[in-house]
C-alpha cells in the first residue's frame, strides 16, 4: 500500500544524471526546475491547501455529465457512423481481424449495462487510479506548474515535453470551448422555461453541424469565459474560494437528488441487474470513462500549493474517491427510479435525471436544484480548466518554448495574467463562433496521451534516480504504471478515425512551431 512518509524524514539529494548531447532528448534537472520556480520574477503565490486541491479535482471531474451520461451508458447505444472517418479505430481493427474486411465497420453499438453501470463506474475509477497514482508520485517529486509537460521535460526530454505541452494546449482549449457552448445552450433553454427568450442571433454558434446558423455571436458562451478570467487574474485564492462554493452547490444538488430520488425507488427496476452480462459492464465503462477525466488538473496547481509534497497526492486521490462515490450513488438511485430501457432515446436520454424526477411527480423545486447543479458543474469545470491552461503556458514560456509574455507574473496578484487573458480569448472567441461537435473528442485523446507519458515517466525516474526523495510512491512499479499505459492506450483505440487524424495534424503543426521557434529559444539551444 502506498505511504506518505513524514516530511521530517531526511534524505540526501541525489546527483542528477547527465543529459544527452542531443537537444531533443535533453532532460531538465528536477533541482533546477524547483529553483527556477522560486525566482522572484516567476514566483507564484502559495495559498492552496488539501481541501482546495480536492475541490479543484472535483470541480474538473464532475460537470453536467453526471446528470446526463449515466442514463445513456445504462441504456446502451446503437447507430451507424456516417463514414469510415467517424468509425472507432477499435471497431475497424476488430472487424478486420474477424472477417478479413472492413465491411460492417460503420455499425457501432454498445450493449446496455442496465443498473450494473454502477459497477462500471467502480471499475473505471479503479482503472483511473493507476494513472492517478503516477500523477501523485511525480507531482510530489516535482511540485512545479505544468503538470504532464513538466514531468515529461524531467524524464523523457525536450521534444517529448513540447509534444505533451502542445497536446495539453489542445486538450484544455477544445474541452472548454465545448463546455462554454454547452453552457450557453443549457442557459438559453432554462431561461426560455421562465419566459426569458435570448435572441438566437446572439445566443447561438455562428457555425454548427457543418453549416452557417445565421447567428452573429454566441454571447453567453464568450461572457462566461470572460467573467471567469477576471476572477482568475484576481488571484488563485479567490478563484479557489469561488470553486469551493460551486463544488459545494453541485454536491448539494447531487445529494438532493439522492435523497429525493431515493424515496421514489422501485426495487423491481434493478432487475435484471446486468442485462448484457460482463460485456455490458465493460462497454458501459468505456462510455463513462471520460467522466473521470480532470483529476490531472490538480497537478497544475503545484506551485501555488503550500505543502505540495503532502497535499497534491491527497487532492488527486481524494477527488477520485469522492467523485466515484457520487457517480455510483446517482447510478443506483436513477436506475432504481425508472427502468434502464427508458433512457434509450428522446428527452429521457437527453436529461435522464430531470426526466425521471418530472415523470415520478417530484416537486418542481427539486428539478430546479438539479438545473442549478448542472450549471454550476459547467462553470466550475470551465474555471479549473482555464486555470490549468494558463499554468501550462506559463511553464512552457518559462522554459523558453513559448514567448516570455506567457510567463509574466502580475506584480500585485502574483498570477500569470497574460497567459490567463490569452487563454480567455483562445477559448471565448471560438466558443462564440463555432459548435465543435465531435471534435470535442480531441480533449479525450489528448488527456489519455498525457496519462501514458506520465506513467512512463514514473518508470524512467525510478530507474534513473532511485534514491531521490519521494513523498508519495506508486506501489508495484513498473507493473502499476504499465497497467495504466495499457488501459489508456486501449481507450485511445476506442476513439474515431477522424479524431486520430485531427490529433496527428495538431501535433504536426506543433512540431513545425518547435523546429522554427521553440528549439532556438530553449535554454538548451545555446549549449548544443
Amino acid at each position: 500500500m502506498a505511504q506518505i512518509p513524514s516530511t521530517n524524514q531526511q534524505t540526501t539529494t541525489p546527483v542528477e544524471p547527465a543529459n544527452s548531447g542531443n537537444q531533443l532528448l535533453r532532460c531538465k534537472s528536477i533541482d533546477k526546475l524547483i529553483a527556477e520556480a522560486d525566482e522572484p520574477e516567476h514566483r507564484l503565490k502559495k495559498t492552496l491547501g488539501p481541501w482546495s486541491l480536492t475541490a479543484l479535482g472535483i470541480g474538473a471531474i464532475i460537470g453536467s455529465g453526471i446528470f446526463v451520461l449515466t442514463g445513456t451508458a445504462a441504456a446502451g447505444e446503437h447507430f451507424e457512423a456516417p463514414s469510415i472517418l467517424h468509425a472507432q479505430v477499435l471497431d475497424l481493427i476488430s472487424n478486420f481481424l474477424r472477417t478479413g474486411s472492413t465491411a460492417g465497420a460503420l455499425m457501432h453499438g454498445r450493449p446496455a449495462a442496465g443498473p450494473s453501470i454502477a459497477i462500471s463506474f467502480i471499475l473505471v475509477a479503479f482503472a483511473c487510479s493507476f494513472a492517478g497514482l503516477c500523477y501523485a508520485e511525480l507531482a510530489s517529486m516535482i511540485p512545479i506548474a505544468g503538470s504532464a509537460y513538466t514531468y515529461s521535460y524531467a524524464t523523457l526530454g525536450e521534444i517529448f515535453a513540447w509534444i505533451i505541452g502542445w497536446d495539453l494546449i489542445l486538450e484544455y482549449v477544445v474541452s472548454n470551448v465545448a463546455v462554454a457552448v454547452g453552457f450557453s445552450g443549457y442557459t438559453k433553454a432554462q431561461l426560455a422555461a421562465f419566459g426569458i427568450n435570448l435572441p438566437d442571433q446572439w445566443a447561438s454558434p455562428v457555425w454548427a453541424s457543418g453549416h452557417w446558423t445565421g447567428a452573429y455571436f454566441n454571447v453567453p458562451g464568450f461572457l462566461i469565459v470572460f467573467i471567469l478570467t477576471l476572477l482568475l487574474v484576481r488571484g488563485v485564492r479567490e478563484s479557489a474560494e469561488a470553486n469551493n462554493v460551486m463544488v459545494a452547490i453541485k454536491i448539494g444538488a447531487i445529494l438532493t437528488f439522492l435523497v429525493v430520488g431515493g424515496m421514489l425507488i422501485n426495487p423491481a427496476n434493478w432487475k435484471p441487474f446486468a442485462p448484457s452480462g460482463f460485456a455490458g459492464i465493460v462497454t458501459g465503462g468505456a462510455i463513462v470513462f471520460f467522466t473521470y477525466i480532470g483529476f490531472d488538473s490538480v497537478s497544475t496547481a503545484a506551485e501555488e500549493c503550500r505543502t505540495p509534497q503532502r497535499d497534491l497526492p491527497i487532492g488527486i486521490i481524494a477527488s477520485l474517491i469522492i467523485c466515484t462515490i457520487l457517480y455510483v450513488g446517482v447510478a443506483v438511485v436513477l436506475l432504481g427510479m425508472m427502468k434502464y430501457t427508458t433512457f434509450v432515446s428522446g428527452k429521457a436520454a437527453e436529461a435522464p435525471v430531470a426526466y425521471a424526477l418530472q415523470q415520478l411527480g417530484a416537486h418542481p423545486l427539486f428539478r430546479s436544484i438539479i438545473v442549478v447543479g448542472a450549471l454550476t458543474g459547467m462553470i466550475s469545470s470551465l474555471l479549473v480548466f482555464q486555470y490549468g491552461q494558463a499554468r501550462i503556458w506559463y511553464a512552457m514560456s518559462r522554459d523558453g518554448l513559448l514567448p516570455k509574455l506567457f510567463s509574466a507574473v502580475h506584480p500585485k496578484f502574483k498570477t500569470p495574467h497574460w497567459s490567463t487573458w490569452i487563454a480567455c480569448f483562445a477559448v471565448g472567441i471560438p466558443a462564440g463562433m463555432v459548435d465543435i461537435g465531435d471534435a470535442a473528442d480531441l480533449s479525450n485523446i489528448g488527456t489519455l496521451f498525457a496519462f501514458v507519458l506520465v506513467s512512463l515517466g514514473v518508470i524512467l525516474l525510478r530507474r534513473r534516480q532511485p534514491d531521490r526523495k519521494r513523498a508519495f510512491r506508486v506501489p508495484f512499479v513498473p507493473w502499476f504504471p504499465l497497467i495504466s499505459i495499457v488501459l489508456c492506450g486501449g481507450l485511445m483505440t476506442g476513439l474515431t478515425v477522424i479524431t486520430w487524424i485531427r490529433f496527428v495534424v495538431w501535433l504536426t503543426i506543433g512540431l513545425i512551431i518547435y523546429i522554427f521557434y521553440s528549439r532556438h529559444h530553449s535554454e538548451f539551444a545555446a549549449k548544443r
